[in-house]
């Protein structure tokens, strides 16, 4: 025999409520900031993924690593080469605790430029510090894989070569320092005069 009982009285939620925040707040971001963030991580991913997915092709379907080169078009070529520098070959390293150093500062790196891109609030900024990001996680990857970064890009004109040998990666890296650097220098303010 079943007992009625009285349902006891709902409880009111014990968890805090979020106060949403507003314009003026010390927490709000703006809808268009959130926007730039991601779009922002998306381009830094997307060109993650162009990076990762041009290097396995001249890697595995290509062995380019074996071929040594394919000639493409009269200016361009793709090369093999093994960079175990940074730019432009600097930095080189020659053994395991070099190359692990170096993967350690390249990715002290891109951390600064994630959280960078992360508090930007310039749209052109954001799109210019997520090619930096994703050019710099592209090659991170390499190095921490094979011990270098795959370059093959050869642009060349006859035998002269305005850029080393290059990946998708480091054209990122290079449109997106670019970028940043053409912004912070055509929108200078002015000193007021004393």
């Amino acid at each position: 025999m079943a007992e009625l009982t009285e349902a006891a009285p709902a409880e009111p939620d014990a968890r805090p409520r979020r106060r949403r925040a507003r314009a003026g707040d010390p927490d709000y971001v703006p809808p268009s900031v959130r926007k730039n963030r991601a779009y922002g991580y998306a381009l830094a991913f997307l060109v993650f993924l162009a990076d990762q997915a041009t290097k396995w092709v001249v890697v595995y379907p290509l062995q380019l690593e074996f071929r040594g080169e394919i000639g493409l078009l009269p200016f361009f070529d793709l090369r093999w080469v093994e960079n175990t520098g940074v730019s432009m070959g600097l930095f080189s390293a020659t053994s395991e605790m070099t190359r692990w150093l170096l993967v350690a500062m390249t990715t002290a790196i891109a951390m600064f430029v994630a959280i960078w891109l992360w508090r930007e609030k310039r749209r052109d900024d954001s799109w210019g510090l997520a090619l930096v990001l994703g050019g710099a996680l592209g090659n991170i990857v390499d190095r921490i894989r094979f011990g270098y970064v795959v370059d093959f890009m050869d642009l060349h004109f006859g035998e002269w070569r305005p850029f080393l040998v290059f990946n998708v990666a480091d054209a990122a890296i290079t449109i997106g320092v670019l970028l940043l650097l053409v912004r912070a220098l055509l929108t200078r303010k002015e000193k007021p005069a004393r």
